[in-house]
């Protein structure tokens, strides 16, 4: 079988614009972190060396795999975790730490990630793979919300989820939230972006 997270995972990744409380289980990732614009070419940089590990990690367990229910995957959107920096009207992105991120399927090892990460070193050098490194988080109890627009436009989106906070007297817990992005921002229209906006609550 393989597993696409679109048809298969839609309680994760099929929300509506509509914030709803939620409790995410714990899940896997390659991951990398960064300081900067997202717009500059470190970013997009990063973004591509991840996902050349992304698909480097899928093949090897395509090619690999015979006794897993699971026979192949989609691979998961990209991900990124935002540390939060005080006013968004005079946000300086210059000034933004992040760590994007590519969730990987529970059958996924980290014998499989090194493998796959020392085939790609070989195949494909990038000194940008030496800063991936390969690690779990979990969310647990979040608020989240469905985000359809630019990316600056997301304050729109974080005062519909802050209002939730409060009317269920919940506070938020970190000092960062995290974005999934559903389409890519390359080849669809701003109007049309699609985000998913989270932050822990408590």
């Amino acid at each position: 079988m393989k597993h696409e997270w679109k048809k298969h995972e839609k309680d994760l990744y099929g929300i509506k614009q509509s914030p709803r409380i939620v409790d995410i289980p714990m899940q896997q990732f390659i991951m990398i972190k960064g300081k900067g614009n997202p717009n500059d070419k470190e970013f997009s940089d990063k973004v591509s060396a991840l996902y050349s590990l992304a698909y480097g990690i899928k093949m090897m367990y395509k090619n690999t795999n015979s006794t897993n229910e699971i026979s192949d995957y989609t691979v998961y959107p990209l991900e990124a975790i935002w540390n939060d920096i005080g006013d968004t009207q005079q946000l300086d992105k210059n000034q933004l730490e992040y760590t994007i991120m590519i969730r990987q399927p529970d059958v996924i090892t980290k014998d499989i990630v090194f493998n796959a990460l020392e085939r790609l070193k070989i195949k494909k050098p990038n000194s940008l793979y030496e800063q991936i490194f390969f690690d779990t988080m979990q969310d647990a109890k979040s608020i989240e919300v469905l985000h359809i627009g630019a990316y600056d436009d997301e304050p729109i989106s974080f005062q519909k989820m802050n209002l939730l906070a409060g009317e269920n007297g919940l506070v938020r817990s970190t000092n960062y939230h995290r974005e999934i992005y559903l389409n890519n921002a390359n080849r669809v229209l701003k109007s049309k972006l699609k985000t998913i906006l989270r932050y822990c609550v408590e």
